[in-house]
């Protein structure tokens, strides 16, 4: 225990102990199938960068064994050993993942010449080891395909750990990738990227020590590696569910499944092998409707749909499901009730929610009280690991109804500081209020404790006896949570009212990601940055030439607005820039100076002052803003 920690309280050890009585442990079905197949590991597995950094270590989960402890959620230590397991595992002959290496798993099918990669992982150097670890055992192999499912990071980013732009360039080595895929990989982590990678460090327990007063994973798998980021843009895009490609020797017949865990995604299936890949729409977890780091509300309902679709279309042929994280799962009959159970899990949340709805039920509401089908509350598979049916519901209820629930006395309410003020008043000032607090923890009430020490927190900062309860109710909250997520969140928030914020350890938005944009969306990245009350007075224009491609954009900023044009324009704009499609993403990473410009090879000509006065009016985002103080 470090020396920040607490006990556990009586009231979570409780809460704890009874899930142990009213859950299926006895089933050990889960653990048979996780090791199945086991053909070596890493030992040890610590991973590192060229300078010698480590960027995974899967040994810091050794603790991850034998009967939960009393400060962590039993069903959540379940789902954490099972995750914890790692190696190179034979799926079917032929078909061959990598477990424990990274937040998702990398899969291999063999092929004539040699072997398809299916989502490399994170980043370069998880991915380069994962594919040492299959030809240490399998022969050395040359990659002659790589596979996207969707343009989540975990399922592109450590491409260039298989293979090279070179080869690609070359048409030795195709990347295939859903329709879409890279407007969505690179619109995800750039226009909100900055607050979706620091809300992430929350997310995934980035900065937390891992043991039983800490992270023990994120319920989907561990964590995420902290390496290299890379992305080669797809050269092979799936369109039509149906369609099928062959790439070297190896037949794939592809299912669309956008707008469910991913705008653009696919399920593959592989009949010489009875295998399918069914992505991230059907894991061994609730999945998120609305991730908690921020993104789009997902569509359950059509979720729902594609999976029904899916056991039409391969249901009667599958021998096994194996998807981009946890374990496969083996014989028709448990193939076909996995994905039905599935199926009916986000069927189930959507349509009770929407029924709730029209009955006048708030999301709060709705995710306090609606409790799953007996069925679905027994199957491992379908508990709240990494979604939960209480944040998803509430998504749900965003999705179709919005942030306003009805009430006018939600309408227009104060922001937390005012609010905490008010709070401080109304209960007697910030002592009072967190003696109010302290008396809710000890009651085992943290869901109030937190409220109530929370206001205090937002209205004096620097109160010292509230932030040390804060932290150690948001504590108690992480011991008792089934959800990794939440539980990391908790013991994030706690961690950093402790000692202080830690930042973003994991940066999404790489050069590669930035390399990806269009030009459109390019300048949309731009102009998100633009502080608009320091602009309301500037108004200046800048044309954009793309000498490789013969396109001309038209740049204005005004009423602080900075917007975009690719038809002809009346008159020279006040600078020019010229500049190949490859060098323009410089725009991003190098800014405007006139020696950042020089160095990415793009010309300026005109009034270079303009992109000075531009450059001003710029504000990029904070990785380091406050999430559990003002």
């Amino acid at each position: 225990m470090s020396h920040t920690s607490r006990p556990v309280s009586p009231a979570v050890a409780r809460q704890n102990q009874d899930l142990l009585s009213s859950l299926p442990f006895s089933d050990t079905q889960d653990f048979k199938d996780a090791t199945r197949g086991l053909l070596g590991t890493r030992t040890p597995n610590a991973i590192t960068n060229p300078a010698g950094e480590v960027v995974w270590d899967n040994d810091t989960y050794a603790f991850l064994h034998g009967e939960a402890p009393e400060t962590a959620n039993p069903s959540l230590w379940r789902q954490s050993t099972l995750n914890a397991i790692q190696g190179l595992f034979e799926v079917v002959p032929g078909i061959y993942q990598v477990r424990g290496f990274d937040l998702s798993n990398i899969t291999f099918i063999e092929g004539e010449r040699g072997v398809l990669v299916l989502d490399p992982l994170v980043t370069e150097e998880t991915a380069a080891a994962a594919l040492a670890l299959y030809r240490e055992h399998r022969g050395e192999k040359p990659v002659t395909g790589v596979l996207y499912t969707h343009p989540h990071v975990d399922h592109f980013g450590g491409v260039r750990g298989v293979t090279t732009q070179e080869e690609v360039d070359a048409g030795r080595v195709p990347i295939i990738a859903p329709e879409q895929f890279t407007e969505h990989a690179a619109s995800e982590n750039v226009y909100a990227g900055t607050a979706m990678s620091r809300r992430s460090a929350y997310m995934f327990g980035a900065a937390l020590a891992r043991g039983p007063h800490g992270a023990l994973g994120t319920g989907l798998a561990q964590t995420v590696a902290t390496g290299n980021i890379t992305l080669i843009a797809p050269t092979l895009e799936i369109t039509a569910t149906g369609q099928s490609e062959t790439v070297d020797g190896v037949e794939m017949v592809f299912q669309m499944a956008p707008g469910t865990e991913a705008p653009a995604e696919f399920l593959v299936y592989f009949p010489a092998h009875k295998a399918l890949c069914s992505a991230e729409d059907a894991t061994h977890t609730l999945h998120n409707l609305l991730t908690l780091r921020g993104a789009l509300v997902r569509d359950p309902h059509a979720w729902s749909n594609y999976l029904t679709e899916t056991l039409d279309l391969f249901g009667a042929e599958a021998e096994v499901v194996f998807a981009s994280h946890h374990w496969p799962t083996w014989g028709n009959e448990r193939v076909t009730r996995f994905l039905s159970e599935q199926r009916d899990l986000y069927a189930y949340l959507h349509d009770q929610c929407l029924r709730l709805i029209n009955k006048g039920w708030t999301g709060i509401e709705i995710a306090e009280e609606l409790k799953l089908p007996p069925a679905l509350e027994n199957a491992w598979h379908a508990r709240g690991y990494y979604g939960s049916a209480s944040h998803n519901l509430k998504a749900i209820y965003q999705r179709y109804m919005g942030w306003y629930d009805g009430n006018p006395a939600h309408l227009w309410q104060h922001p937390p500081v005012e609010q905490g003020k008010r709070y401080l008043k109304l209960g007697g000032g910030a002592d009072a209020v967190v003696e109010q607090a302290r008396a809710a923890f000890e009651d085992g009430d943290f869901r109030w404790a937190a409220e109530l020490a929370s206001h205090v927190v937002f209205a004096q900062p620097e109160h010292a006896g509230a932030r040390e309860l804060l932290a150690d109710t948001f504590e108690q909250l992480g011991y008792g949570a089934e959800n990794g997520v939440w539980r990391n969140i908790y013991l994030s928030g706690a961690t950093e009212l402790r000692e202080g914020t830690f930042g973003t350890p994991t940066v999404s938005g790489s050069a590669d990601v930035l390399s990806a944009l269009t030009p459109e969306m390019l300048f949309d990245a731009v102009a998100i940055q633009v502080n608009g009350p320091k602009a309301w007075e500037e108004k200046l224009t800048v044309d954009v030439v793309l000498s490789d491609v013969d396109r001309r954009f038209r740049l204005r900023l005004a009423n602080g607005a900075l917007t975009y044009s690719a038809a002809p324009q009346q008159g020279d704009a006040d600078a020019t820039l010229t500049a190949t499609s490859r060098a323009l993403p410089a725009l991003a990473t190098g800014g405007l100076s006139a020696d950042a410009l020089a160095k990415a090879g793009i010309g300026v000509a005109g009034d270079a002052a303009v992109l000075a006065r531009l450059a001003a009016v710029l504000d990029p985002g904070d990785p380091d803003f406050a999430i559990v103080t003002p």
